[in-house]
């Protein structure tokens, strides 16, 4: 049959990520191209008594339908938490339980974005996110991304230039694929910029809590003062991947809105994971497991940067980034950054090109991202020495 799919599609492309990380999943392949939690920060044990006692005391509550909003349990916990952890003023705000934050992120811009409709964004940016926008018909305006974050000159640049703009999408703290932090001052003056332009800001935050060193800079969403931030956070990190629960604090409108979306996906999220979570925040210690899993990124990417300041030639740039889970490395001109993936990931180590993160990914790229958190750390020190033979290879045109 000849197949006649929606032009949506063809704006759609297959994630690089995930087919790289289908083509690597031999146990031979060192997986710097994956953004996966380490496995050993999972709370197994809380996690498997957790389900027992769940499916002992409560199991209709637990495998029935539910509301769309979410696990009121969960949700009020997680009210608290944001206003104790993120000190922001939830007041004329609700908060939804989404599948995972992506969906969060992708009912955000199905709410406010017409086909046509503009978001701004870091450019470079998650590749999830990107793609999300893009089946939506919605146009992407990358700006370009300095040290400290975002460049405002260029943001506001584009809020003049481009046409209805609906969205300013933010990843702030440990900035997936780069590993920046946008400072404080920055996150003050993208604030401005979208009172001064009425604009939402949708901020994405999965990573906030996974600071290993330095000091935590406010939210966004904390600076709200006339309810124009969409917070996005998830359990993905700090939980479970695979458990897939997110959450979205915004103002009540637009949850309301953003429910009545959900209701035409997925109804609600699935309850279990919910329950699950919600004695993971009550009844285990949460803060004690944070501080375990910034521990295990701590040692992780120090044991990546090191390697790479030893190893890797002096040519070959990379961020040194205060928390989460990726790093950025900028090859010199000398050498393609494609040929040098595809080298690699033929050598036995998967890497993910920047251009895959890219706003328009035919633009010049020297980049590509590693992530520390899922290789073991005698995976990390053999990549990174496998990843310096590469680079010397390339450079002297072998």
């Amino acid at each position: 049959m000849d197949y006649k799919f929606a032009e949506r599609m063809t704006a759609m492309k297959p994630s690089i990520i995930r087919e790289i990380l289908k083509s690597s999943g031999g146990g031979s392949v060192i997986p710097f191209a994956a953004g996966n939690p380490a496995a050993e920060t999972f709370p197994l044990e809380a996690i498997r008594s957790f389900t027992e006692s769940i499916l002992l005391e409560n199991p209709v509550a637990a495998l029935q339908y539910g509301v769309t909003e979410g696990y009121e349990p969960l949700r009020e916990r997680l009210l608290g938490h944001v206003q104790q952890r993120f000190h922001v003023d939830t007041t004329g705000n609700s908060l939804m339980v989404v599948s995972g934050a992506q969906q969060g992120i992708e009912l955000a811009a199905k709410v406010f974005c017409s086909e046509g409709d503009t978001i701004i964004c870091e450019s470079p940016s998650f590749i999830g996110s990107l793609n999300t926008f893009r089946s939506a018909g919605i146009r992407l305006a990358g700006v370009p991304m300095e040290a400290d974050g975002i460049d405002l000159e260029q943001l506001e640049a584009a809020l003049k230039r481009e046409p209805n703009v609906k969205l300013i999408y933010m990843i702030p703290s440990f900035q997936n694929p780069t590993g920046i932090t946008t400072s404080l001052e920055k996150r003050k003056g993208i604030y401005a910029l979208a009172r001064q332009y009425d604009v939402m800001i949708l901020e994405d935050n999965p990573y906030g809590e996974l600071r290993f060193q330095g000091e935590d800079v406010p939210v966004i969403k904390s600076l709200d003062t006339d309810q124009r931030v969409i917070y996005v956070g998830s359990f993905s990190k700090v939980l479970s991947a695979g458990l897939r629960v997110g959450y979205v604090l915004a103002p009540d409108e637009v949850i309301q809105k953003m429910a009545v979306a959900k209701q035409g996906e997925d109804v609600h999220t699935a309850t279990l994971p919910q329950m699950i979570a919600h004695r993971f925040m009550t009844e285990y210690d949460y803060d004690s497991h944070i501080g375990l899993v910034c521990n295990v990124y701590r040692r992780k990417s120090e044991l990546m940067l090191q390697a790479l300041e030893q190893k890797m030639d002096a040519a070959v740039t990379f961020t040194r980034p205060d928390g989460g889970l990726f790093l950025w490395c900028e090859l010199p001109a000398s050498v393609p950054m494609l040929d040098y993936c595809k080298q690699a990931a033929a050598s036995g180590v998967a890497v993910v090109p920047g251009n895959a993160f890219l706003v328009d990914e035919s633009e010049p790229c020297q980049a590509l991202r590693l992530n520390f958190s899922t290789p073991s750390d005698e995976q990390i020190v053999r990549g990174v020495d496998i990843l310096a033979q590469v680079f010397a290879q390339q450079k002297a045109g072998i």
